[in-house]
């Protein structure tokens, strides 16, 4: 684990691409550094949340059971939405962001079910809020993904894409930046299908509700493309 107060730096070359060890420690560095890198009143892609709310929310995801269950239940969500802004609080100056982001660099303990999940769990979580981050005050330049990263984030669009898109009438087929695509879904109500292409990574973030900030392009009838929507609800 990270110590408090130490900066979190990418993880060596590991050989991911051939899946002999998990991406998300990775990402996580790359998380506590877009963190560190801005102030605790920073802006974020997430509405009415400062980077110091984005840190509590990553924080009590990985220690407060109440919070993850709220995270999770609509019905709690006001338990975890009032235990965020708590610790968020907690994090006005310089020396309370420290340790809250420090907090986020350490993860969750070692027989965590979020550690045991490994990527099925957290690899999403900290592309996409490191993105929120990094594109809070405006557009940021797309980064390179290593193959490996791209295909487990192609994955992860491939595995979610359907059920993201449930209440959307139109035919939806993604594609990544390589020319790799999958159908997602057929048309239905007599619409046509639309072509949303992006690099792996803007495709998570377009799915994840980031429409606004991902770098896609949707291609099809103007119609079905408005029925679609840019904009997805933030997940």
């Amino acid at each position: 684990m990270v110590s408090r107060g130490a900066r979190a730096t990418a993880a060596p070359p590991c050989g991911c691409d051939d899946g002999a060890m998990p991406w998300h420690p990775r990402l996580r560095a790359e998380l506590v550094d877009a963190l560190r890198a801005v102030p605790p009143d920073a802006p974020t892609l997430c509405e009415g949340w400062q980077a110091r709310h984005l840190a509590a929310h990553v924080a009590l995801r990985e220690s407060s059971a109440r919070v993850s269950a709220g995270l999770a239940l609509p019905a709690l969500a006001g338990v975890a939405e009032r235990a965020i802004e708590e610790l968020a609080g907690t994090a006005t100056d310089d020396e309370g962001y420290a340790a809250l982001v420090a907090r986020v660099a350490d993860g969750p303990s070692r027989w965590h079910p979020l550690a045991l999940a490994g990527d099925a769990a957290n690899l999403v979580e900290l592309y996409v809020h490191t993105e929120d981050v990094r594109r809070g005050a405006g557009p940021a330049p797309e980064r390179t993904l290593e193959p490996g990263l791209v295909d487990a984030l192609w994955d992860d669009v491939r595995r979610f894409a359907r059920a993201r898109t449930l209440r959307v009438p139109v035919g939806l087929v993604v594609v990544r930046a390589d020319g790799v695509r999958a159908r997602v879904r057929g048309p239905k109500d007599g619409h046509g299908t639309v072509v949303v292409r992006g690099g792996a990574g803007e495709l998570v973030l377009w799915l994840s509700g980031r429409g606004a900030a991902a770098q896609v392009v949707a291609q099809g009838d103007p119609a079905d493309v408005a029925a679609l929507g840019v904009r997805l609800p933030l997940s």
